[in-house]
């Protein structure tokens, strides 16, 4: 990151950023004439150009895109969805794109810039001669007493009444202390006290601050952000607001996936209806949209990308609440984080505490597969067993071996542990594993575990921002070792692999690289047994890990 290009990008501002300049195919600048207009090198324009697939890439070229991610891999949904295709289409014309965010169906792909996922291929002729509606569906089950984030709004008006109550009769100060009580625990993965963050943020000095929310919902097997943005996006504008008034900011940024078009498609009504209303605080959104890139979620990369620089991760410290956006006090909460924030004021804080765990407040949503009888999204109370979602869910499609909980990051669960697992950051660390973000996969018991390693590799290197060399190189070199262990006549270096693992653990500069090792080792420590025939047995073979029984 250079916070001279920072201070360079915020002198144009919000209104049209340098990503937006990039990615617009009707823009008629040059690189060089956008450099100008910036007082940037070149360079600086096609650096952040070149960085993202949908821009420069191959990708840009592609007519279809279908969805490689994790879900579809294992539903093996991939091959019936492109033979169709490619009666419509060259194979050069078709792309692969992760995630589309339909796993509760697969089978998903996308064409002029439109989601499709289940039967629709089926309905490929229709598709292509502009004659067919998509219709999604899927099921929304809460299961807890009292819903907090699939309660349906039905007055906006009346909704953001709320807002107007509370700041005219209390002070930023006094809602802070409100929130910090509440114990709301960021919901994007690392579970970071919301109110600390904000509080920060408000102590921080900038001349100004903003409010940013993480819409870039990469994680496959994750559509519960997909779901409020499009079924309750006020919810999230109304958390934005809040935060915008608590730590003294007056504008709000949703960065939301190219991956998701309804979603920006359905935010921007939302902030059309947000400005006829008579609120009493100045405050604006803005909608930017990504451009192809998972590691766009990770926090610093994101606000640089805003900024229109190359997205890579940032040293932390300073965290963005202290620096951030533009180099200014910046809040950073994701989808459902900020989706909460109306509930705690309109309820209290003491009923949040009581709806989840002792350190895990509240509710939270889970994104269950199709290898789930009734895939869709869960609500629950933090803490409820995970063995009761499962059930709720009807139990499993198909055999099932391990779920792999909170995205490729998080931890992958044997079927045998499900009944000693609750949902809440507590409970998953203590038995080595993740929420995250808590969306559900169930790998089949007939998918080969060698290849889900060699998947989880590929997906690495293909997302890392580059910076770091334990992650550029690391996800490349397991990618290499597992991919000739499984097509070549290469035995895996156990000793190798576990270095391998330790150094980007240890070294990596953000989750991503850091990450990736823990569903590797979940696997090495419970389903061994599937990997012996491809290591290399003659080297230390007493290190290799045995499932006890």
């Amino acid at each position: 990151m250079s916070k001279n290009l920072s201070m360079l990008f915020k002198r144009k501002g919000l209104n049209k950023t340098l990503l937006e300049q990039v990615t617009d195919k009707n823009n008629p600048k040059s690189h060089s004439e956008i450099a100008q207009e910036y007082l940037v090198g070149e360079a600086v324009v096609t650096g952040t150009a070149s960085f993202y697939d949908f821009i420069n890439h191959k990708k840009a070229e592609h007519k279809v895109f279908v969805c490689n991610g994790t879900s579809c891999l294992c539903a093996g949904s991939q091959a019936d969805v492109i033979a169709p295709l490619l009666q419509h289409f060259q194979q050069t014309s078709i792309g692969h794109v992760t995630c589309l965010g339909r796993c509760h169906e697969n089978y998903a792909f996308q064409i002029d810039g439109q989601n499709y996922s289940g039967n629709d291929i089926k309905k490929l002729d229709s598709i292509l001669n502009h004659q067919y509606d998509n219709n999604e569906e899927y099921n929304v089950t809460a299961l807890c007493t009292e819903p907090v984030l699939t309660q349906k709004i039905s007055d906006v008006f009346e909704y953001y009444a709320l807002f107007d109550k509370l700041t005219s009769q209390e002070s930023p100060e006094s809602l802070l202390k409100q929130l910090i009580q509440s114990n709301l625990r960021g919901r994007g993965g690392a579970g970071f006290p919301t109110g600390i963050k904000w509080q920060t943020c408000r102590n921080a000095l900038g001349k100004d601050k903003y409010i940013v929310c993480n819409a870039d919902e990469g994680d496959p097997g994750a559509f519960s952000d997909r779901y409020l943005l499009e079924q309750n996006p006020h919810s999230v504008l109304f958390g934005m607001l809040m935060a915008g008034y608590i730590v003294g900011s007056n504008i709000g940024i949703l960065y939301i996936r190219d991956e998701y078009p309804d979603a920006i498609d359905l935010c921007e009504q939302a902030i059309e209806e947000f400005e006829q209303l008579n609120i009493n605080f100045d405050f604006n959104f803005k909608v930017i949209r990504g451009a192809g890139s998972y590691i766009c979620g990770e926090e610093t990369a994101l606000l640089r990308s805003i900024e229109g620089q190359r997205p890579e991760v940032s040293i932390r410290p300073p965290y963005p609440a202290e620096e951030g956006l533009f180099n200014q006090p910046t809040i950073v909460n994701n989808v459902e984080t900020f989706s909460a924030i109306h509930w705690i004021f309109e309820h209290g804080a003491e009923k949040f505490i009581q709806r989840g765990s002792k350190q895990s407040s509240g509710t939270k949503l889970l994104s269950l597969d199709s290898a789930f009888k009734t895939p869709g999204i869960y609500e629950v109370d933090m803490g409820t067993p995970l063995r009761t979602i499962i059930d709720a869910a009807g139990g499993f499609s198909q055999p099932v071996k391990a779920l792999h909980i909170g995205g490729p990051l998080g931890g992958v669960v044997p079927q045998w542990k499900i009944d000693e697992i609750n949902v809440d950051y507590e409970s998953f660390d203590e038995q080595g594993f993740l929420l995250g973000h808590a969306s559900i996969i169930g790998i089949p018991a007939s998918f080969p575990f060698v290849r889900y390693i060699q998947h989880l590799f590929e997906f690495t290197a293909k997302e890392s921002c580059g910076k770091c060399f334990p992650c550029r190189l690391g996800a490349i070199r397991g990618k290499e070792i597992f991919e000739e262990a499984i097509y070549g006549d290469t035995r895996i270096d156990f000793n190798l692999l576990e270095d391998l693992l330790s150094t980007m653990k240890l070294g990596s500069l953000c989750a991503l690289g850091g990450g990736v090792p823990l569903p590797i080792q979940n696997i090495l420590e419970y389903f061994s047994e599937e990997l012996i025939p491809y290591i290399d047995t003659s080297k230390q073979s007493d290190r290799i890990p045995v499932k006890e029984e």
